[in-house]
C-alpha cells in the first residue's frame, strides 16, 4: 500500500508547471519580460511540458486509461472533470501566446490579451484542482481550509522559482522576480508548517460505533468486509509510522523550502554566472522537495471508511 507516484507527479509538475505559465502570460503580456527568442522557446515549452508530463502521468492511476475521455462529460459535478476540461481549454490561449512570443517576437496586443487568459486558466485549473482534494469530507486532512490556498500558494511558489531560474540562465535576471521567488518560498514554508500543526491537532469524531449506530460497548472489527485490498486502502488508507513521517517531514522542509530559500539569498550577493547556476540549483532543488511534499499528502490522509478495518 502506497500513494501512486503518478499522482504525486501529477500534482508537482502541473503544479510548477501552471505556476510558471501563469507569470509568462501576466508578465510577458504587459512587457515586464522581453520577447527573448529562446527564453519563451525554452520557458514556455518547459511550462507546458511539465504541464502535459503531468497530465499524461495521471491516465496511469486510472484502471482503464483509454476511458479517460469520459471524465470530461460530467463536468456539472465533478471538480476532476472540471479539472480535465479547464486544463485542455488552458492550452490554447497558451499556445498562442507561445507562437506569439517565439514566432512573432512579440508579446503585446493579441498576444497580451492570450497570455491575459492563459494566467486565468492556469488559476482555474489549479484552483479545481485543489478542489479535488478539498471537496473530500471523508478525508479530513483534505477537507481543510488549507488545501486550496495551499495549491496556489505551492504553485505561485514552484512557478516563481523556475520563472527566477530561467531569467537568471539568460542573464536578464529581475530583482523583483527573485524577491517574489524567495518570499513566495517562505511564505510556502510557513503555510506547510500550519498545514501540519492543524492536521496533527485534527480530532476525529466518527467512530466504529458512530459508523454502524451501535452503542453500549466498542464496536470492533472481527474481519475484513472483503479479502483483498481496494482503492480506498491503498490510496487513502496508508499507515506510515511516526518516525518516518517526522523524517519525511525534515526532508520536505529542507529540499522544498529552506535550501531553495538559501540558494536565492545568496544569489543576491553573487554576480552572473553564480547568481545563475545557484538559481537553477534552487528551482531543480525545490522540485524534488515538493515531490516528497505531495507524496506525504497522500500518505498522511486518513479515509473514514478505514474505521471498518479495525484502524
Amino acid at each position: 500500500m502506497h500513494p501512486a507516484f503518478s499522482v504525486v507527479f501529477f500534482t508537482t509538475a502541473t503544479g510548477a508547471g501552471y505556476g510558471l505559465l501563469a507569470l509568462f502570460g501576466v508578465l510577458g503580456g504587459l512587457g515586464f519580460i522581453p520577447a527573448h527568442f529562446w527564453l519563451g522557446l525554452i520557458g514556455m515549452g518547459l511550462a507546458l511540458g511539465l504541464i502535459a508530463a503531468g497530465l499524461l502521468s495521471s491516465t496511469g492511476h486510472l484502471g482503464r486509461p483509454e476511458r479517460a475521455w469520459r471524465a470530461f462529460s460530467q463536468w456539472r459535478s465533478s471538480w476532476l472533470s472540471r479539472e480535465g476540461v479547464s486544463s485542455v481549454a488552458t492550452f490554447i490561449p497558451a499556445g498562442l501566446f507561445g507562437i506569439g512570443w517565439v514566432f512573432f517576437g512579440r508579446t503585446g496586443g493579441w498576444m497580451a490579451i492570450a497570455g491575459l487568459l492563459a494566467t486565468i486558466g492556469a488559476i482555474v485549473t489549479v484552483c479545481t484542482t485543489g478542489m479535488i482534494y478539498a471537496s473530500l469530507k471523508p478525508i479530513a486532512q483534505w477537507h481543510s481550509p488549507y488545501t486550496l490556498p495551499g495549491y496556489l500558494i505551492f504553485s505561485a511558489m514552484t512557478g516563481s522559482v523556475l520563472l527566477n531560474a530561467l531569467l537568471q540562465a539568460f542573464a536578464i535576471g529581475s530583482t523583483a522576480v527573485a524577491v517574489a521567488a524567495l518570499l513566495l518560498t517562505l511564505l510556502g514554508w510557513g503555510w506547510k508548517l500550519a498545514t501540519w500543526r492543524y492536521n496533527d491537532a485534527l480530532e476525529i469524531a466518527s467512530t466504529a460505533n458512530t459508523a454502524t449506530g451501535l452503542a453500549g460497548g466498542t464496536v470492533r472489527s472481527l474481519e475484513w468486509p472483503h479479502t483483498e485490498e481496494n482503492y480506498l486502502l491503498k490510496e487513502m488508507g496508508f499507515r506510515i509510522a511516526r518516525k518516518h513521517g517526522a523524517r519525511l517531514r525534515r526532508i520536505t522542509q529542507v529540499l522544498a523550502f529552506a535550501l531553495p530559500a538559501l540558494l536565492l539569498a545568496v544569489a543576491f550577493a553573487l554576480p552572473w554566472p553564480f547568481a545563475a547556476a545557484l538559481s537553477v540549483l534552487a528551482a531543480i532543488v525545490q522540485f524534488a522537495g515538493m515531490l516528497v511534499e505531495r507524496w506525504l499528502f497522500f500518505a498522511e490522509a486518513k479515509h473514514t471508511v478505514t474505521l471498518y478495518y479495525g484502524r
